[in-house]
């Protein structure tokens, strides 16, 4: 598999674990009612099927890379739908832990 073809997958992935999270957040705590944490739900579990996609075998590999995606994405999330402001130490918390992610995932491997 591709890097740019996994990456997606890892991109997709975040859309549905993310925003899964987030439509359950504001069903619960904005009191916007269960179609909101339905929808959510049904987003992660979508999430779970996404990750099945990407090429390693490995369960353990594929979800300790996604976690810096998971980082990195929820923060570009919150600015988008919450208006968050990542200060410098939270964009450089997110590009170590993408960093991280690339070494997981993509890391020459001898099989």
């Amino acid at each position: 598999m591709s890097v740019a073809r996994s990456a997606a997958l890892f991109l997709v992935a975040a859309l549905f674990e993310i925003g899964g999270a987030w439509l359950v957040w504001q069903g619960l705590r904005e009191h916007r009612g269960g179609i909101w944490i339905g929808a959510g739900v049904v987003a992660l579990g979508l999430y779970g099927v996404v990750a099945t996609f990407q090429s390693d075998a490995d369960f353990g590999r594929i979800l300790a890379a996604y976690g810096g995606v998971f980082v990195a994405g929820s923060i570009a999330w919150g600015m988008v739908a919450d208006g968050y402001r990542p200060d410098r130490y939270d964009i450089a918390g997110a590009l170590i832990c993408l960093a991280g992610m690339a070494v997981i995932m993509y890391a020459p491997r001898a099989r």
